[in-house]
């Protein structure tokens, strides 16, 4: 339950408050519950676009992005952020990249780059219809998932902070089954639309890596912030232009 709760603290504002300082152990296995919480916000705010499903649809679509945004208090647009600026201001260079990273400013490229997935975002949701509504839970859920795979796949390239403590406490076996798992479930309720999701962020990470690893040799905190905001605009894109044939 602690695990859980940590991811739930670590993911979301919702105030939560720990008994007691998590294990470094608790820590790392709370990975694991990521998906639980993608889940839980992607019904929050499937739940809101329902409930607005009478309004405007600019204002409905204005609304769920901004609780989309806030129930999670920005934390995967910072990273996305300041992923964007160190990549352009790095020109290349592995220590400036990731020195610009760990910049609390942000610079014109990050903004820009908020901007426009924001932007992409808002007119996604916009296209969304009651039948297609599903995708509100589907997208931050796999958004989410993702992050595990990433684990299991790219090196964490920061000799401190959480990503090393879950290198080391991570039950990668269990995550595996747990991957295993989740793919089977979207596949059944999904069909080839799971198929398509499935398929699509396995390409996504496998081509992430490769650049990574000829970037700044791994990944860090900044990096997996962009990939579930990235993943969340482009697997909406996607669903919606499969739904559309």
């Amino acid at each position: 339950m602690t695990s859980f709760l940590v991811a739930l603290q670590f993911l979301t504002r919702i105030p939560i408050k720990l008994k007691q300082q998590s294990t470094e152990k608790q820590s790392a296995q709370s990975l694991l519950f990521y998906p639980v919480v993608g889940l839980l916000i992607g019904l929050v705010i499937y739940v809101l676009n329902i409930a607005l499903s009478e309004a405007n649809d600019m204002l409905r679509a204005a609304i769920v992005l901004v609780i989309w945004v806030l129930i999670t208090g920005a934390l995967h647009l910072d990273g996305l952020a300041d992923s964007a600026d160190a990549w352009i201001g790095g020109f290349g260079d592995k220590d400036k990249t990731l020195a610009i990273m760990k910049d609390p400013y942000c610079g014109p490229v990050g903004v820009v780059t908020l901007v426009l997935v924001l932007l992409l975002k808002f007119s996604l949701i916009i296209s969304i219809t009651e039948e297609l509504g599903f995708l509100l839970i589907l997208v931050p859920f796999l958004a989410r998932t993702s992050v595990i795979w990433s684990f299991l796949s790219i090196p964490y390239v920061r000799e401190n902070g959480l990503g090393t403590i879950i290198n080391t406490y991570f039950p990668k076996r269990l995550a595996i089954i747990l991957l295993a798992t989740i793919s089977c479930c979207i596949v059944l309720v999904s069909g080839w639309l799971g198929i398509i999701f499935l398929l699509f962020i396995s390409c996504f990470i496998f081509l992430l890596k490769r650049i990574l690893l000829k970037r700044i040799e791994g990944m860090t905190g900044d990096i997996l912030g962009a990939q579930i905001e990235i993943l969340e605009a482009s697997l909406l894109l996607v669903g919606l232009l499969v739904s559309a044939y």
